[in-house]
């Protein structure tokens, strides 16, 4: 009776589990509180000792106090968090303590100890020392390898990304979607924030930034099933070339060292945001956006890595020689610090590096492509940018301070992809550049 009661319990937890597409005609749970709040209709996402995660049908995830549900809301909770737990057990190996040819070896060696020693006894003659010399050198060395086989090995089975709480993060964000197979989560965007950018920079190689085609099979992959890597890339020698994650409002994140191993923070080329463009007039970050806490909310992830792992805000706690922790349950997650290398360290989950690229500007694959529109400039020296302004639909404005003279640039493109740059001088002169993607 008590396996029937169990069997059912768990087909109905995996029935509520599996109903996580939020607003495509699932019922949704009603949920119920101690306090004067009204009850509300929302799908479980995850829980920890102190909070609890809930997705509406909008998609807007909702965080609460676990004491503030009713009774039967809070058992529902616990058993559920506790199944989830479950499948994702850690799961603990110990080898034998003996092989056969260690054994055989003991005893060998200890056969010859013995006899040393009786012979040594009878005869008094030294040179029977030299069986049990042997004899102990046998011993040592099976000793030596019992000790090395003899570890208990810990094979923690890391669990799976939830692909609904994943998408709910990043299709918060207007203009960025997902999608997705057995193996990542996609998410697609025209590759522009909705904050201001450029602003602060000093070390400026006159790109600006416009939209890119992240769409389709040209979108950023997630992993869903990480894996920990048995030798985690370290991202002070590796990775100089593309992005190490993906911020949740679909801008990528580059290595905080540029191309050429430089810290791009220390050196003015980021600005306010921890951002710039890259040759391709690409807008990417090289710091983590801490600004994306404030809207997916505190304790959520504000990217995750392109190894499946999430990436969080500042943690005054200790983090592992990673920027990282590893959670009771298996799952792993970085965390933010002030300083380089600010976030990501070491690539500790596994990924798959593109073939055609080689450390220290290797890169994790799949990537999407970028084209370049204009020819690549050089470093403006001197220059500071101080002002950038949406002037309307793929319409756009960006000032510049050199030798204490204002410089305006004024850029848009239409829907046939052709763009048009306009550069103020300040003695009022003009020149307009056009340009067409290259097919």
């Amino acid at each position: 009776m008590k396996k029937s009661l169990l069997l059912i319990f768990l087909i109905a937890n995996l029935l509520r589990l599996s109903a996580h597409t939020v607003g495509h005609g699932t019922p949704l749970k009603e949920w119920n509180f101690t306090t004067d709040a009204p009850s509300i209709e929302a799908d479980f996402l995850k829980s920890d000792k102190n909070n609890v995660w809930l997705i509406d049908r909008n998609h807007m995830i909702k965080t609460y106090p676990i004491s503030d549900f009713s009774s039967e809301d809070q058992k529902y909770i616990k058993d559920t968090t506790a199944f989830i737990h479950s499948l994702n057990a850690t799961q603990t190996i110990t080898e034998p303590a003996f092989s056969y040819l260690n054994l055989a070896l003991i005893l060998f060696g200890g056969v010859l100890l013995s006899f040393s020693l009786i012979q040594l006894f009878k005869q008094k003659r030294i040179v029977h020392l030299s069986y049990g010399c042997i004899g102990a050198a046998i011993l040592l060395f099976a000793s030596c390898k019992n000790n090395n086989t003899n570890k208990t090995s810990i094979l923690t089975t890391v669990p799976e990304n939830d692909l609904t709480l994943m998408r709910a993060f990043f299709e918060k964000f207007e203009g960025v979607t997902t999608h997705s197979d057995d193996d990542f989560l996609y998410i697609s965007s025209n590759g522009l924030p909705s904050h201001d950018m450029m602003v602060g920079i000093t070390n400026w190689q006159q790109q600006v930034p416009i939209n890119q085609n992240y769409t389709g099979t040209n979108s950023w992959a997630i992993p869903l099933h990480p894996k920990m890597a048995e030798n985690p890339l370290s991202t002070k020698t590796n990775l100089l070339k593309g992005a190490i994650a993906v911020a949740v409002n679909g801008i990528p994140i580059f290595n905080p060292l540029n191309n050429r191993g430089e810290d791009t923070n220390a050196i003015g080329e980021l600005d306010q945001w921890g951002g710039h463009c890259g040759r391709a007039d690409d807008y990417h970050y090289h710091l983590p956006p801490l600004h994306l806490q404030d809207q997916v909310g505190k304790g959520n992830p504000i990217a995750y890595a392109m190894d499946g792992f999430p990436v969080y805000g500042e943690k005054t706690k200790q983090l592992d020689e990673y920027l990282g922790k590893l959670n009771k349950d298996g799952s792993y997650e970085y965390h933010t610090i002030k300083e380089y290398p600010y976030f990501i360290a070491s690539m500790r989950g596994e990924v798959k590096l593109d073939p055609n690229t080689q450390a220290p500007e290797n890169q994790v694959s799949p990537q999407p492509r970028t084209q370049e529109l204009r020819p690549a400039l050089k470093p403006l020296r001197g220059a500071k940018i101080t002002n950038f302004t949406s002037l309307g639909t793929n319409a756009y404005e960006l000032t510049y301070i050199l030798d204490s003279k204002s410089y305006v640039i004024k850029y848009n493109w239409d829907n046939s992809d052709q763009y048009t740059y306009e550069f103020i001088y300040p003695n009022g002169t003009k020149k307009i550049e056009n340009y067409k993607p290259r097919k």
